[in-house]
């Protein structure tokens, strides 16, 4: 399952981590976000203990949402170092996001 970051963990989570973080931004009435949820899930499983693969509610937590900006969804940001690194909007494949990840693994 992957991990629920909120505006409470964010810092801590995603952008303190030694490790590459996938962060989904979604909700439960985007359709398209719903399509790639078991993509992030297959994700989290793959890649545990090389990457931090998780989801942000952008209805519950508004702050984290606000500061990058996140206006569609899904958007999903690639984060290495505190830093954004790779975003992308839009439903996509596996296969995408994989390509997009293994440079900053």
């Amino acid at each position: 399952m992957a991990f629920e970051f909120t505006d409470t963990n964010f810092q801590e989570s995603a952008l303190d981590s030694d490790k590459l973080v996938v962060v989904d931004f979604w909700a439960e009435w985007c359709g398209p976000c719903r399509m790639i949820t078991p993509i992030i899930d297959e994700l989290s499983k793959d890649y545990e203990g090389k990457a931090v693969i998780g989801k942000v509610n952008v209805d519950h937590n508004s702050e984290v949402s606000t500061k990058y900006g996140v206006r569609s969804i899904p958007t999903i940001l690639l984060i290495k170092n505190g830093e954004v690194v790779e975003k992308h909007v839009g439903a996509t494949t596996k296969a995408v996001l994989e390509e997009k990840m293994a440079p900053h693994l």
